[in-house]
């Protein structure tokens, strides 16, 4: 199976594909959205749900849990991305959107929101896998990176709370700033604990004892 087959994706796009025959800008708008559809399905790509963009669309994605979200939107690019962004903010999800719409004012708003890709018009077949394998990669560095900072703050956070933790011992019991910090490792040592964990625990006793 190739990465693509595995990818399982959800479509945003117009309401129907069928629009009255006589809004010639629906029925453009209907026709470029199937053929994006049908480039994805020649690409391989497995679509497993074409959802609107309605109040219904953040409990629909957290049922399907798809892969990557590809967003199709003209005009209503804005509304369309506010209503994926509202839909993914809980789990994050590579983001492709592919418009006709040229006001490139929307491109600023889409990166910020979290779009890992903005494809304005022209799209050929043959670009459909490059752009998602990009996408995706970009998305998934993007996550690293995220990780990485969230992990730099943990680990601020918990180096903070175990400088109070030595502070307090050492104004406490008298100890210096190593044998402050040798007792918190053994007693984290001792009970199989985090030192994290054993300074925030003396703190929160301390806090209850003041």
């Amino acid at each position: 199976m190739t990465p693509a087959q595995t990818l399982r994706l959800v479509v945003i796009a117009p309401d129907t594909l069928t629009p009255d025959s006589e809004d010639e800008h629906a029925v453009e708008q209907a026709e470029r959205s199937r053929q994006l559809r049908i480039s994805l399905l020649e690409a391989g790509y497995n679509i497993i749900a074409v959802l609107p963009t309605d109040s219904f669309l953040a409990e629909r994605v957290a049922q399907l849990q798809p892969d990557m979200i590809i967003v199709d939107a003209e005009s209503e690019a804005r509304d369309a991305l506010e209503h994926v962004v509202m839909a993914t903010r809980d789990a994050r999800r590579p983001i492709v959107m592919f418009t006709n719409d040229d006001d490139t004012s929307h491109v600023k708003d889409a990166v910020a929101a979290g779009v890992s890709a903005y494809i304005v018009a022209g799209l050929a077949p043959e670009r459909i896998r490059p752009i998602m394998d990009v996408a995706l990669a970009r998305f998934q560095h993007e996550q690293d990176l995220r990780r990485e900072l969230a992990d730099a703050r943990d680990e601020l956070r918990e180096r903070k709370v175990i400088d109070r933790a030595k502070g307090l011992l050492m104004q406490r019991q008298g100890l210096n700033e190593q044998q402050a910090y040798d007792k918190l490792r053994k007693t984290a040592m001792d009970r199989g604990l985090k030192l994290a964990d054993v300074a925030q625990r003396m703190l929160d006793v301390a806090d209850l004892l003041a």
